[in-house]
């Protein structure tokens, strides 16, 4: 499966013939200057909340690639009052069948509000189920024992977890996170951005390989095979 990281908690997934774009956040990343926005390509975006640090380029790239941009009812809502009309709602315990396999709409400890400061819904992960594989993308979160549901029916070949700390889960949660919903290869997003996030790289990678774990730290703009 091939992911391509663009910085934060940006990146896309290839899968199913199909490419998932998640909270797009390019432009106002001063760590992501080499990417060019308008190149990003996507059939699907899929946005975990309302915070300006994953929504920032989302209205741009659906409207030039015509991604159908799934999220919250509303950001939804507030997708189509801002002129993306591509839009399908999804709240957690939601599931859809789509052209590269199964989304289910997950629970993530963490707040959702507009950029206005309004209410932006609840914040959410998603579960994918794809003919490449299969693999979890908490969205901002903290710990939570809700995560050991997540694997039930659903057997993960990795997952995705915020590692920066302060806002979102830190590296030792993360671990703990990689336990419950029972995956031995995490990537780690949502770190260094800011000032509030930073983390010490081998520090991090070699937490996870003391729990038997891998972690991955991909640079920006680099394509992998997850």
């Amino acid at each position: 499966m091939k992911f391509t990281y663009y910085g934060h908690a940006c990146f896309s997934v290839t899968a199913g013939g199909k490419t998932l774009l998640f909270d797009p956040f390019v432009t106002p990343n001063e760590l992501a200057r080499a990417i060019d926005v308008d190149a990003i390509e996507a059939d699907y975006i899929f946005v975990s909340h309302a915070h300006y640090d994953h929504i920032a380029d989302a209205a741009r790239i659906a409207t030039r690639t015509g991604a159908k941009v799934l999220a919250g009812y509303e950001l939804h809502a507030w997708f189509n009052k801002n002129g993306v009309a591509n839009t399908q709602p999804i709240n957690p315990g939601g599931q859809y069948t789509l052209g590269f396999g199964t989304v289910k709409c997950v629970a993530a400890l963490h707040s959702s509000s507009l950029p206005d400061g309004s209410y932006g819904g609840i914040a959410a992960g998603f579960v994918f189920r794809t003919p490449e594989g299969n693999f979890y993308y908490s969205g901002d979160t903290g710990l939570t024992l809700e995560m050991q549901l997540i694997p039930d029916g659903t057997a993960l070949d990795f997952a995705v977890f915020p590692i920066g700390g302060g806002l979102t889960m830190g590296v030792e949660d993360a671990v703990k996170a990689a336990r419950l919903v029972g995956v031995k290869k995490v990537v780690g997003v949502h770190y260094d951005t800011f000032d509030l996030i930073k983390i010490d790289h081998p520090q991090a990678v070699d937490a996870f390989a003391q729990a038997g774990m891998e972690l991955h730290l991909f640079e920006i703009g680099s394509v992998q095979e997850v």
